[in-house]
């Protein structure tokens, strides 16, 4: 019986010695387009939707990243600016008015998926390099009704 109860053991600290811990992943909101709409909502939000536009080249690379109006270029650098512009808007991280804030990634049909991932990753927030917490801008993401690609 005592070889029976060692072999438990040590398989039972195998499995333990072969567990992997993950790395904390971020906990996204995102509302999916259900598709055309006819009734609008009566309830104005206090602060206006952050729009933002994802415009691909042919070949489904980045061509442009617009916030609102404005163009921030492409790369990461793009990027960086988008997660600053976020966080110009919703003032202080966690501040309880930032639920209301609510972001709207429109992407072109043809746009790689990582650039997506990208944007939605600026938005959200980021990791605290001292406390290596996530650091929350915006919980609500939503997607543009989808439109035809470019090639139709």
């Amino acid at each position: 019986m005592a070889p029976m109860i060692d072999i438990v053991f040590q398989l039972l600290i195998f499995f333990m010695l072969q567990l992997k811990i993950m790395a904390p992943e971020g906990n996204f909101d995102i509302n999916m387009p259900l598709g055309q709409s006819s009734q609008q909502s009566s309830d104005a939000p206090l602060v206006p939707d952050i729009k933002i536009k994802l415009i691909s080249d042919a070949n489904g690379n980045l061509a442009q990243l617009k916030f609102g109006e404005r163009n921030l270029g492409v790369g990461d650098g793009a990027f960086e600016a988008l997660g600053a512009e976020v966080l110009k808007i919703i003032g202080t991280p966690g501040n309880p008015a930032t639920k209301d804030i609510e972001v709207e990634i429109d992407a072109d049909y043809e746009l790689h998926y990582e650039y997506v991932i990208k944007a939605v990753s600026h938005c959200t927030g980021k990791i605290d390099p001292q406390t290596k917490q996530l650091v929350r801008y915006v919980e609500k993401i939503k997607f543009a009704p989808p439109r035809l690609p470019k090639n139709s």
